[in-house]
């Protein structure tokens, strides 16, 4: 079901009182989002968001249905029927350059404790995996080795057509929250507040057994891992509950950075402020990353903040980026970034160098002959030492999407069809470019004119 309205602009409610929270009127020339497209098809919490290919994605979320739809005209195109409870991860397995058959694949896990493959250009249930002892929490494919793993309270390999190669011990009840691939046959594994470090053996000459063997138990975060990502071929990045980042060489799994006290980048606070400027500890949860080749984009609490990799420092911050926590951020092409929250907001940033204020002229005349100008010295350089402490870029507001009426779990990005979210209103949004979409009608109007002889061009 499908129904057009026009968006951007307009302010929410009982935003306005809040004057920590950066606002933005209803001219908002930088935000090329002011067309919406409505998708329904769920009927509870759509959680995720998976691209397919160019025009395809797929949803998901705690109504145990997957939806594929076209982001072009938002075409509900198939939906997957096969779980009992809420989906719990959703992946793409794309398949072999070698293959003949290129079916793209979807594995999606669930709460009934079972794993599913589907064939999202049919829609058909290739297999169903109903064997483990608790829910799987993620699922990554090694699309070098044509495998996938699945994490839960232990850690499976399988293969293409479903076979169990190896598996883990039960490692934690609380379960593996996160997993990435890294260099030499390894995976990183979330449990809780540790990280452990997994290696696959594959078939050799000697065996032609698969195994996964544990190496390393990394034990510095303070508090449970929520996020972690690859960051590029050197390093990859966790961040936990309370507000900790760590950056980490990824060959050898030493600490490059870390950063602790997101919420003010000064240097020059003491542990104590630090604590007092938290008062809740989910303020300062670190819910997601993104990241190009300078910084990394952190989510923090309310907050946005950029990490720049090679100053090792913050450059920039948002700390009330939303009224609520920020669950998913994305970096666009052009220095922009997209954040969504549980306020049930979608913002459009743009990182901009701060201009540098010009150095304090020394007074000269007669306030200088009677010492004036020193003491006005003197006084300026703490304002300095500020200035040097502050970070050297900022996070202007350019758009504002008003849209959905409950908390907003994340979103894609397509660069010729827009911007699609989903949240926990039951419903996905298209946001579309405006001025594209009225030249693209324009367009279609034209050539159907052409084609039915009713336009005359003038000789």
């Amino acid at each position: 079901m499908l129904r057009w309205l026009i968006g951007g602009g307009r302010e929410p409610q009982g935003l306005a009182e809040k004057s920590p929270l950066q606002t933005i009127g209803e001219e908002q020339t930088q935000n090329p989002y002011t067309e919406l497209l409505v998708l329904k098809a769920h009927h509870d919490i759509v959680r995720f968001l998976v691209q397919l290919d160019e025009y395809r994605f797929a949803s998901a979320g705690d109504d145990g249905i997957v939806v594929v739809w076209n982001a072009q005209t938002g075409e509900k195109l198939l939906e997957l029927n096969g779980h009992t409870q809420k989906i719990t991860a959703i992946i793409t397995f794309p398949s072999l350059e070698v293959c003949e058959e290129k079916n793209q694949l979807i594995l999606t896990a669930s709460a009934d404790r079972t794993v599913i493959v589907w064939d999202c250009d049919t829609g058909r249930q290739v297999q169903k995996v109903s064997c483990f002892q608790s829910t799987v929490k993620c699922l990554i494919v090694l699309q070098r080795l044509d495998i996938w793993l699945s994490g839960g309270n232990d850690l499976c390999v399988w293969n293409r057509k479903l076979d169990l190669l190896c598996k883990t011990s039960h490692l934690s009840d609380t379960g593996i929250s996160a997993l990435i691939e890294i260099p030499k046959n390894c995976v990183v594994a979330a449990v809780g507040k540790e990280l452990i470090i997994f290696r696959l053996v594959t078939p050799t000459g000697e065996s032609l057994e698969w195994d996964i063997l544990e190496i390393k138990r990394l034990l510095d975060h303070q508090d449970n891992i929520l996020s972690l990502v690859n960051v590029n071929d050197l390093s990859f990045v966790t961040g936990s509950h309370v507000g900790e980042m760590i950056i980490w060489n990824i060959l050898d799994w030493t600490v490059q950075a870390r950063e602790c006290n997101f919420w003010d980048p000064s240097p020059q606070l003491d542990t104590q402020q630090e604590i007092k400027l938290c008062q809740k500890p989910n303020d300062i949860s670190i819910h997601h990353f993104t990241w190009d080749e300078e910084n990394v984009f952190a989510a923090v609490g309310r907050g946005l903040y950029v990490y720049n990799l090679q100053m090792k420092r913050v450059i920039a911050c948002q700390k009330t980026a939303h009224d609520s926590s920020v669950l998913h951020i994305a970096k666009l092409p052009n220095r922009q970034l997209i954040s969504c929250s549980e306020d049930g907001s979608v913002r459009i940033w743009e990182l901009r160098e701060k201009q540098q204020l010009a150095a304090e002229p020394v007074p000269t005349g007669f306030f200088n002959m009677w010492g004036f100008g020193r003491v006005n010295k003197q006084a300026s350089q703490p304002v300095k030492k500020q200035q040097e402490n502050a970070p050297p870029c900022s996070l202007e507001l350019i758009g504002d999407l008003i849209g959905h009426s409950s908390s907003v779990e994340m979103f894609l990005y397509f660069e010729d069809h827009g911007l699609v979210t989903c949240s926990a209103d039951h419903l996905i949004i298209l946001w579309k470019n405006g001025e594209r979409e009225s030249g693209l009608r324009s367009l279609k109007l034209f050539q159907k004119l052409e084609e039915n002889g009713d336009l005359h061009l003038a000789v």
